[in-house]
């Protein structure tokens, strides 16, 4: 097959109709290897900064021509979601709300991102009916900030993000390799400056300052594992059950940054603002119902149930407390009980006898080591509460 290769009219042509599709943001880049990256990332794996989130094949995530056959081009594109709810709902004192991350709101993302991807691709395959084209989202083997960021979309911040002029780092990110060969776009200088603001502001010393992190210190990839979420980071996690958005909360051009261009971006508040107490013992049809549709819901109920406990521990809900003792003792799972004994311990004010034996009771039905360990703290916590003031 001959070379194909786009003149400067048709690239034009394409901004239009991504422009018409609703793509917010497009760019063109070669398809040449990433190779500066390798050492890095080579490094970050060594170092146990990765989160096993990422494609496991290094050579994958910087080589195009190993996933795609002669490719010439990436076409990055971006959307961009909003970062303030129009009607958020108000936390009150006996029904406490959790917080989905702005990444997370409205339609799953990556449905989003593929729909508009498939159809700039059949715009371009009316032209070039020969040309073959791999759309990828974050799912992929290419690193979406990387590409976004030599196709001229924007520069990747101290955080790790892709920032643009026009909407801060509240974009979604995508890419669709080809063999079609367009003229690349320049990339945007790096604008950070010497501000610092999101390295100060990461409460778990997850970033780096160069723009990589420790991921297994994020919070977002904390609320999003299976297990038990380390101790350390339970109350830094606050109300937020899905997610981390601090780093983007702080960062000087995401300020008065609030796009609501996209219908189904439109965050519903009630799926993005739970109240809590009820996903303690929610069926797996009412997850679906309520957060099915959500980028939020991929690692499906346990971890987000898990992190509801945590939160209403954070809040010290005392109208948690009988719901906890409920899910204590007769969830069928060892973690989600384990981590409902941790929040007893922490919402529980004074020294309670009849609280002392229910976890005591319940600790001694359990044969996971974990399970059993976490309640142990517990027991200990409970323990060493003070008397109430009439009692001492």
């Amino acid at each position: 097959m001959n070379e194909l290769k786009a003149t400067a009219d048709f690239k034009q042509r394409i901004i239009q109709a991504a422009k018409d599709i609703g793509i917010d943001k497009i760019g063109f880049a070669s398809a040449e290897p990433f190779n500066h990256l390798e050492d890095s990332l080579r490094e970050q794996k060594a170092a146990g900064h990765t989160t096993g989130f990422e494609h496991p094949v290094i050579e994958d995530r910087i080589y195009p021509e190993r996933i795609f056959n002669k490719p010439k081009t990436i076409i990055a594109i971006a959307l961009a979601y909003p970062s303030q709810l129009k009607d958020p709902l108000p936390q009150e004192k006996d029904k406490r709300r959790g917080f989905f991350s702005r990444a997370s709101w409205g339609t799953d993302y990556h449905h989003v991102l593929r729909d508009r991807m498939n159809r700039l691709v059949e715009v371009i395959q009316d032209e070039y009916a020969d040309a073959n084209f791999k759309p990828m989202v974050d799912t992929g083997e290419l690193m979406d900030v990387v590409t976004a960021q030599r196709a001229g979309l924007g520069f990747i911040g101290r955080n790790g993000l892709l920032i643009t002029e026009e909407f801060g780092s509240y974009v979604y990110l995508g890419e669709i390799i080809t063999d079609i060969e367009f003229e690349t776009d320049e990339e945007v200088a790096f604008g950070c400056g010497d501000c610092y603001r999101c390295i100060d502001a990461c409460p778990t010393d997850a970033l780096l300052g160069d723009g990589r992190m420790n991921g297994r210190r994020c919070l977002s990839y904390q609320t999003q594992t299976k297990g038990y979420m380390p101790a350390e980071y339970r109350r830094k996690i606050t109300h937020v059950i899905y997610g981390c958005d601090i780093c983007q909360i702080v960062c000087p051009y995401n300020q008065g940054k609030n796009f609501h261009i996209h219908p189904e971006m439109e965050p519903e508040p009630e799926a993005v603002q739970p109240l809590l107490k009820p996903m303690l013992t929610m069926t797996n049809r009412e997850f679906k119902e309520q957060f099915g549709e959500m980028a939020g819901s991929w690692r499906g109920k346990k971890p987000l149930q898990r992190n509801a406990i945590i939160a209403l521990a954070n809040f010290r809900d005392q109208t948690a407390l009988p719901q906890l003792i409920e899910v204590l003792e007769e969830d069928p799972r060892p973690m989600i009980r384990g981590t409902a004994a941790w929040a007893i311990g922490q919402i529980q004010r004074y020294y309670n006898e009849a609280m002392v034996e229910c976890v005591a009771d319940q600790l001694a039905k359990e044969t996971d080591p974990e399970t059993i360990a976490e309640m142990e703290t517990a027991l200990e916590t409970l323990r060493n509460k003070r008397l109430p003031r009439d009692q001492r």
